[in-house]
């Protein structure tokens, strides 16, 4: 049996022709283009001057692959929006649009019967109170002076010892129309009450990312004394739109634009940023420059409560509690 399949495999071999490799075969193809090997390591070239002209040279054309592409991209559909807050911001059922809506008839009756209607109607020119906590320190005292330099015809006292409801009595007695009291923490300002007189309404913020004008290397000094535009700027609901009129009526309804002032009350995911600029004009009178002159903080709603302050029997139109996932379950959902 060993004999017989040694046979059988001879035979087998033997039917196989045994070709040898000619010159012919090892010749390269003819069909289509040899492509090279694309190098791409600058690091091989030692002058440094060819090397950044040969990297730049490179970078470019890169680029311009990539804005073919984008234009392409751009043709075949629409362009994409990126994905921020703001435009995944679910919609608030007390948003406001065009006020002179017919949609919006009964915000605007409201607006005309609210307790700052009188100021814009003009009848009455603002008087603000401006006072701290007890024994305030020298920063919450220096910018209880740049608040007084920005708003007009204000005035800044002590408290010496009176409480909310009865500085509330006094000021109402010598016509004051609202009260800011600073409070601090730490020695640092931390929270900002506004109480419009003589019925109210109270709002209660959070004071962060105060910058005074020393720490912008500015003077309060410098501020002129013109009364300034006011710009409120993104307050959108019910809620955010009464906030911006109480903000704007702490300040004189007729601006004098000779001072070129501007304040800017800039509500976005809730955050109130405040700004003070003064602005200049080109010769044309087309372009103009905005110098912001200080100071800069930032206001975050913690509560609004129907008439004067009483933090136990007053009535609160809203107020947040605790930490934000216990105030709502959609984080892209704002108030203002």
């Amino acid at each position: 049996m060993f004999t017989n399949h040694t046979s059988n495999m001879v035979k087998h071999v033997e039917e196989i022709e045994i070709k040898e490799e000619t010159e012919d075969d090892l010749k390269p193809s003819t069909e289509g283009e040899v492509l090279m090997p694309q190098e791409t390591s600058f690091g091989l070239i030692r002058n440094k001057v060819v090397r950044n002209q040969f990297y730049n040279k490179y970078k470019k054309e890169q680029q311009k692959i990539k804005r073919d592409i984008k234009k392409k991209r751009e043709i075949g559909g629409e362009k994409k929006t990126p994905h921020t807050i703001e435009s995944l911001r679910v919609k608030d059922e007390t948003t406001v649009g065009d006020l002179n809506d017919e949609d919006n008839e009964i915000i605007r009756a409201d607006l005309e019967q609210d307790e700052f209607s009188k100021y814009y109607e003009n009848s009455y020119v603002p008087k603000v109170l401006i006072t701290y906590a007890e024994n305030p320190v020298s920063r919450t005292r220096t910018f209880g002076k740049e608040l007084q330099r920005i708003i007009p015809n204000s005035r800044r006292l002590l408290r010496n010892h009176l409480g909310i409801k009865q500085l509330v009595k006094e000021g109402i007695k010598k016509e004051f129309t609202d009260i800011l009291i600073i409070n601090e923490n730490r020695r640092q300002p931390n929270g900002l009450l506004v109480i419009h007189l003589p019925n109210g309404p109270t709002a209660h913020f959070k004071l962060s990312s105060l910058k005074l004008t020393t720490d912008m290397n500015k003077d309060y000094k410098r501020i002129s004394l013109y009364r300034p535009e006011v710009i409120l700027n993104n307050f959108s609901t019910r809620l955010g739109l009464g906030i911006g009129r109480m903000l704007g009526a702490l300040f004189h309804y007729n601006p004098e634009f000779v001072g070129r002032r501007a304040v800017a009350f800039h509500n976005q995911r809730d955050y109130i940023f405040f700004r003070h600029y003064l602005y200049e004009f080109d010769k044309d009178g087309k372009r103009s420059k905005l110098f912001e002159t200080g100071p800069r903080f930032t206001l975050k709603l913690r509560s609004l409560q129907k008439g004067t302050f009483d933090s136990k029997y007053g009535q609160y139109e809203w107020i947040i509690e605790g930490r934000r996932h216990d105030l709502e379950s959609n984080r892209r959902r704002f108030h203002l």
